[in-house]
């Protein structure tokens, strides 16, 4: 009989244990969905790869020009880490040289012009440790009106052989800029 009941609560406590063990399993994920999601889009103009990884945040009902994003402020440009480009090679921003390598990308909106910010330091969380001295680059782009984008998105687009327009889109406004690849090296 005691050999029975032995048996009985082992049998028992394998059934506890296999019963808890996915709570015990699952419960050691510490991610959690993102409100922002991630994203990456990605373009080879020429022989150079471009890659923007970024987090995208939604409009949500909210004031975003002058509101969630206050002008004359450095901005991520996305939301959560800073918004990320990669170059595989040199390229050309607006005409300017940009040596290759990755960039956090940051932004400072005002109402009629934009100021777009290289930043050598590619691995930031928002904006909070910006620094300018690190800025490989910064350019000045006029915004224009777009369609409605709950959703901030990059798209990359009119690419030839050797260009494209990079278009940061949001709310209802579009923030374009070129780059431009060197094809004969």
């Amino acid at each position: 009989m005691s050999k029975f009941l032995f048996s009985f609560k082992f049998v028992q406590g394998l059934i506890i244990i296999f019963m808890l063990s996915p709570v015990v399993i699952f419960s050691q994920n510490d991610e959690k969905v993102r409100i922002s999601p991630k994203a990456i889009v990605q373009q080879t103009v020429g022989f150079t790869d471009v890659t923007i990884e970024y987090s995208r945040p939604g409009v949500k009902k909210r004031k975003i020009w002058g509101g969630l994003v206050p002008y004359h402020v450095v901005w991520r440009a996305g939301a959560n880490e800073a918004t990320k480009i990669i170059f595989s090679m040199d390229v050309k921003i607006n005409g300017k040289k940009l040596e290759a390598g990755s960039y956090s990308f940051f932004a400072v909106p005002t109402k009629d012009t934009w100021f777009l910010i290289f930043n050598k330091d590619s691995n930031q969380w928002g904006a909070f440790e910006y620094n300018e001295a690190e800025d490989a680059l910064r350019i000045e782009v006029t915004p224009e009106e777009g369609y409605q984008q709950e959703w901030l998105a990059y798209t990359i687009t009119k690419t030839s052989y050797n260009s494209a327009i990079i278009n940061l889109e949001w709310e209802k406004l579009r923030v374009p800029f070129t780059v431009e690849v060197d094809i004969q090296k």
